[in-house]
């Protein structure tokens, strides 16, 4: 397949070559990309406290790398935080300390002695998140009475009720189907070396009580929830042995319909380990197996050490691996793009129609999912990724080969749009806010409404395909971005940290919808992302900037990604020649390790704002490349902005 290209590998600058090869080179096999996807401590300490809850057999070489994992990323204030740099966490920093302990780190070393008074001097474990207390209350350190009450028989509820299933986010979904069945059951720990933690309560753990209202939860709304849970406690305890069988019959009925072979119920590690204890309490150890096997091939294992990631992201490492290396343009980087491409066509969801349909019954499936399979539970943001880079490979020449993979993902990605005009990762129209004050919903994130960053990207595709400005979704996305820009200028971004994240989006997306309102907007977009540009002539943001308080950016060290994000959304703004983006490419050309890579220990990607954060490390891999790819492209005086990314 011969694809149209600038100028050959030669030409390209030195840093752009290096980066370009680095990539390809980690490329596999089969054409795919897939790169290390790190959270907090909470996730290798929760499968340490799996292994013990189910009485596995210990493997002492990965625990010795879970606990070398866990004590190197221990903080100066003696906890554990949930990105790097961040503050103490408590729910975070609870799991880590009973991890070390459970694997056999004496409690009086000095860093388990550092962890507990940290713990101690914020609250101690009572002041846990309820995902914590549930644990707790599995392990029969805390009393069930800890936890809100979730009853099974709410699986039961018909659809018009306040109350249902498809009105919580897939990942709510899939992580509350099977821990109503383990909150009727209440299965106990085996925990064959009997650890305890009653050194981190400063009061006697079986005295904790229902938790306090969270900082986002509604005084009136969360009083209202609180009374209905003392009614439900009341309920839970005459609730009909037929009702409950009934119920739990249902949850299993659920799980075991979306459990997703070896790639795990939702492909995310919550869900996975609710379904295994689930399946081990309902006593079916065949489905407790293959639920089980899906959680080792998260594990991330070193030399020295090991963790588990909470998902895997394949195809979204591949869609962006494409794209940048498309922006890049050589022959040889484009054949490894069209082989990623290759590879991810027969992953698109055809056939299936999950959950989404709560809300759109009309729609045909067409989405990709982020993991390797998770055909229930696609999403928006990696079928607009997916298909802008097939339509890239196709202007550049690839034939037809793309087209239907394309109309079916464009099809399905206009189905899903909601009310409102904006795109949500999952569904439509789950914008039932009121759901986040009931007490289980202390996280607030119960719900998948529209964000600015996944609607940026679906306009962006849309746009990229031709659609007219005046279609009507295209017309109503575009006046969702304009509706929910900030007053300084900035998009909030979801997925990404934080406001670097949504601004490029949206810029990349009206780039491609120029009226004088969207040029207007873009204008006030730029001013703001050249006033955050640090001295360095890098950009940075911390996860702290999704804090409830937020006043606005605060300075943070630079990133790679977010260097690269500024600089792309500065360059679809037209600033391609200006000094802040001189300065930006300098900083990227200068950051470049040996190996054609960059290095940040710095967590760019979100998972849900303020309780979990992720580390994408592809991001500094073709992020940067990308950006440099475009600064030459345009140098070149190729019209590189015409894509939507």
């Amino acid at each position: 397949m011969n694809l149209r290209y600038a100028t050959d590998a030669a030409a390209r600058p030195d840093s752009e070559s290096r980066a370009a090869a680095s990539l390809m080179l980690r490329q596999r096999p089969d054409g795919h990309w897939i790169f290390e996807l790190e959270a907090d401590a909470t996730i290798p300490a929760e499968y340490v406290l799996l292994r013990h809850f189910r009485g596995e057999p210990v493997d002492a070489a990965l625990e010795s790398g879970i606990a070398a994992y866990l004590r190197r990323i221990q903080c100066d204030h003696g906890g554990w935080a949930l990105y790097h740099g961040g503050a103490f966490d408590i729910s975070a920093s609870v799991k880590a300390y009973f991890a070390l302990k459970m694997i056999g780190d004496d409690p009086a070393l000095p860093h388990m002695h550092r962890a507990r008074e940290a713990i101690l001097a914020n609250g101690g474990a009572a002041a846990s998140n309820v995902f914590t207390r549930i644990l707790l209350a599995l392990y029969g350190i805390v009393p069930w009475r800890a936890v809100p009450e979730m009853p099974v028989e709410i699986i039961l509820l018909p659809r018009w009720f306040p109350f249902h299933l498809s009105k919580v986010s897939y990942w709510a979904r899939t992580v509350i189907a099977p821990l109503l069945v383990l909150q009727a059951l209440r299965p106990r720990a085996r925990n064959p070396r009997g650890v305890t933690i009653e050194e981190l309560f400063l009061a006697p753990p079986q005295s904790v009580g229902p938790r306090a209202r969270a900082p986002h939860q509604k005084r009136s709304w969360f009083a209202a929830f609180s009374a209905i849970d003392v009614l439900l406690r009341g309920f839970a305890r005459v609730v009909p042995a037929s009702l409950r069988r009934r119920a739990v019959d249902r949850a299993e009925a659920f799980v075991s319909e979306r459990l997703n072979g070896e790639d795990g119920l939702g492909a995310i590690f919550p869900a996975m380990a609710n379904a295994t204890l689930m399946f081990d309490a309902l006593e079916q150890p065949v489905k407790a197996a293959i639920a089980r096997r899906s959680i080792e091939k998260l594990l991330v294992l070193r030399d020295r050490e090991a963790y588990c990631q909470p998902c895997v992201s394949p195809v979204w490492d591949t869609a962006l691996a494409c794209h940048a290396l498309l922006e890049f343009g050589t022959p040889a980087a484009q054949a490894a793009a069209l082989r990623g491409l290759d590879w991810l066509v027969p992953r698109q969801v055809l056939d299936l129609r999950g959950d989404w349909i709560a809300r759109r019954p009309d729609a045909r499936p067409g989405g990709w999912a982020f993991q390797y399979a998770n055909p229930h539970y696609p999403d928006l943001d990696d079928t607009a990724v997916v298909v802008m880079a097939m339509d890239r490979a196709r202007r550049l020449g690839a034939g037809s080969r793309f087209d239907e993979a394309i109309d079916r993902g464009v099809e399905w990605i206009v189905g899903l749009q909601s009310s409102n005009g904006g795109w949500a990762a999952f569904d439509a129209d789950n914008t039932y806010d009121y759901l986040n004050n009931i007490p289980f919903a202390d996280h607030g994130a119960l719900i998948d409404p529209p964000t600015e960053d996944v609607t940026a990207r679906c306009v962006s595709m849309l746009a990229q395909l031709g659609h007219p400005p005046q279609s009507a979704s295209l017309e109503r996305g575009v006046a969702y971005l304009l509706r929910t820009q900030r007053p300084d200028g900035s998009w909030f971004g979801r997925w990404g940290v934080n406001y670097i994240y949504g601004t490029w989006s949206s810029l990349c997306a009206l780039n491609l919808c120029r009226t004088p309102e969207t040029i207007a907007a873009m204008a006030r977009a730029a001013d703001w992302l050249r006033s955050i540009q640090n001295p360095d002539g890098g950009w940075g943001e911390s996860g702290e900037s999704y804090r409830l308080d937020y006043r606005g950016y605060q300075p943070v060290p630079s990133t790679a990604s977010q260097t690269a994000w500024a600089l792309l959304g500065l360059m679809a703004a037209g600033g391609a020649a200006e000094p802040a983006v001189r300065r930006g490419i300098a900083y990227l050309s200068q950051a470049q390790g040996d190996d054609g890579f960059w290095h940040e220990p710095y967590y760019t990607g979100g998972g849900f704002p303020r309780v979990f954060y992720l580390r994408y490390h592809g991001y500094s891999k073709f992020f940067p490349l990308w950006a440099l790819a475009r600064y030459r492209s345009i140098a070149d005086g190729d019209d590189a902005v015409r894509f939507g990314m």
